[in-house]
């Protein structure tokens, strides 16, 4: 195992040190056993556990005058195991659980922005996962981080470094502010749309609750013309044969192509389950009982394309229900409801779904014309959100991009054009340009 980042060059001034050398870290102590999810403040503080690195769900408290592990906004902590192992944790103060180990810099040496941001270079997350890795529990030592070789460059430099990749981080962090914002307000649309319409009708109740008085409800059964499931055929990673679509490709309504594999169907599924356009995949089978009956519509992503057997194909008459309109429908909060809440769990833990579940979910069915405004009005917010993943992905990139350069010598700052820096308030990019 690699234990520090390798340089080819080392400028002059910069040294190539240990991380012990310039920073020491302290772990966590186990809180007492009698811990309160919504203790009052008073008398209280909050424990920071694993899960703080991921989704805050919820906070807990533990008695403020036990012995414990206190952090304070301002430092910068390390997830010592588990799925979120070497991820960073700032921002937040309180107690610390034994999974979680906080730095202490010598500011002498190094700028703590600077060490916040060369702690998540890939190298040394790549080493903190091997450690970490060993077993469920076991997460590395302070020996084995403290021994990881950083470049050091002057103490200049690192403030000039971190200024940098922060205003790139600002504007990713930007990024996923207005990715869940548009997120939040496609949920709220999704659930006026199919509750109100866009004609301002009266409602009425049905089966699947208010609806507007024009709307029908009718059975997927009655509006469909084939339920069909996939091949069985093994797939592979550069196999030769044709794309064949599994679960990790049905995301969030679309067709996700970024884990392809390839397969050869038997020569009596190469008609029958060839995709069309406008087709329909449910997920049939998974571990998660949200995600048994997860929708995605294809949309003739590929040319000669098959799905696996762990997917179910609806194909509609299109000209009773649009698949668009099907597809947004299956993806509210009521549409998912219904397939998850009949899932069956199988002996090996899974949750399961069949044609036959599908068959009878329920639809509301507006007018064809009604459903084609319903879809465009989603549609629109679905490009806003496109359009903010590929921000935030080209953002990404190019923070990853920079943080290894920069810390290894390849650029140095004194040859970025800082005069170019963006980052607007409402659409934030950022343009670095290196100085020719």
């Amino acid at each position: 195992m690699i234990e520090g980042i390798s340089i080819d060059q080392i400028p002059a001034s910069w040294r190539h040190v240990p991380l012990g050398s310039f920073c020491d870290f302290s772990g966590g102590t186990q809180p007492p056993k009698s811990t309160f999810k919504d203790a009052p403040s008073n008398g209280y503080v909050r424990l920071l556990q694993i899960r703080d690195f991921e989704k805050d769900k919820y906070a807990v408290y533990v008695p403020a005058n036990k012995r414990l592990r206190i952090i304070e906004s301002s430092d910068i902590s390390i997830a010592r195991y588990g799925a979120s192992v070497g991820r960073i944790l700032t921002g937040k103060s309180g107690a610390i659980n034994v999974a979680i180990m906080t730095t202490h810099p010598d500011r002498s040496q190094v700028e703590k922005s600077f060490l916040g941001f060369a702690l998540q270079h890939p190298d040394f997350q790549t080493y903190l996962t091997g450690l970490g890795g060993r077993a469920a529990q076991a997460g590395f030592n302070k020996g084995e981080v403290s021994r990881f070789k950083f470049p050091l460059p002057p103490l200049p430099e690192q403030r000039k470094i971190a200024a940098v990749l922060g205003v790139v981080q600002r504007a990713m962090e930007q990024q996923e502010r207005l990715l869940a914002l548009t997120t939040e307000l496609k949920k709220a649309l999704m659930h006026k749309l199919f509750t109100e319409g866009l004609r301002g009708e009266p409602q009425k109740q049905t089966e699947i609750g208010p609806l507007p008085e024009s709307w029908g409800v009718a059975m997927l059964e009655s509006v469909a013309v084939a339920f069909d499931y996939g091949t069985s055929v093994k797939c592979e990673h550069g196999k030769a044969g044709v794309p064949v679509l599994r679960i990790p490709n049905v995301v969030g309504g679309s067709i996700d192509l970024s884990d392809l594999k390839h397969g050869q169907p038997k020569r009596s599924e190469l008609d029958q389950l060839r995709l069309q356009d406008g087709d329909l995949l449910f997920v049939r089978t998974n571990g998660v009982l949200e995600n048994a009956g997860r929708c995605a519509l294809y949309r003739g992503e590929l040319e000669d394309c098959y799905f696996a057997s762990y997917l179910i194909r609806v194909r509609v008459d299109s000209s009773m229900v649009l698949p668009a309109f099907v597809n947004e429908y299956a993806r509210t909060e009521r549409g998912r409801s219904f397939l998850s809440g009949r899932a069956i769990r199988t002996a090996d833990g899974k949750f399961n779904i069949n044609s036959g579940t599908l068959k009878r979910v329920l639809l509301p069915l507006p007018d064809i014309e009604e459903q084609k405004k319903v879809v465009r009005q989603l549609d629109l917010v679905d490009r806003k959100l496109k359009l903010h993943k590929r921000k935030q992905a080209t953002l990404t990139a190019l923070f990853r991009t920079l943080l290894h350069q920069l810390m290894t010598a390849q650029i140095r700052v004194h040859d970025l054009d800082l005069d170019v820096v963006e980052c607007g308030d409402m659409s934030p990019h950022v343009t670095i340009r290196k100085v020719e």
